[in-house]
């Protein structure tokens, strides 16, 4: 939950209260496309659970679930597109980060030829 004690939106996306295009879901990541994409596959990645305002947060409490995200967002870049990819987690509102939930935008140029992408 966020420092407000509200459910965040991405805990509302995992817990189904807000619909999304999801890619992939694990016991403890979902990652869906985002709703303004700033490229052609444009996907969030982020932990069910915000426990974590911001990358830095996460590293120090749980390096095994950054771990999780970055595999994760390899995962679906090996499948979107042709694998390669930018991984970018925005840390503070100067940086641009509006959700302080911790999560990565996986951006890729393209569709990978007989993708399922959708």
């Amino acid at each position: 939950m966020s420092g407000t004690g509200e459910p965040t939106i991405f805990e509302r996306i995992a817990a189904g209260e807000i619909p999304a295009r999801m890619v992939l879901e694990t016991d403890r990541v979902i990652a869906f496309h985002d709703i303004s994409p700033q490229a052609p596959v444009h996907v969030i990645v982020t932990p069910r659970e915000g426990r974590h305002r911001d990358v830095v947060e996460l590293a120090a409490a749980d390096p095994e679930l950054l771990a999780e995200l970055v595999a994760t967002a390899k995962r679906i870049a090996d499948e979107l597109t042709d694998g390669e990819f930018r991984l970018i987690f925005n840390t503070g509102p100067a940086a641009g980060q509006t959700v302080f939930h911790v999560h990565a935008h996986l951006l890729g140029g393209g569709l990978k030829e007989g993708s399922l992408a959708g």
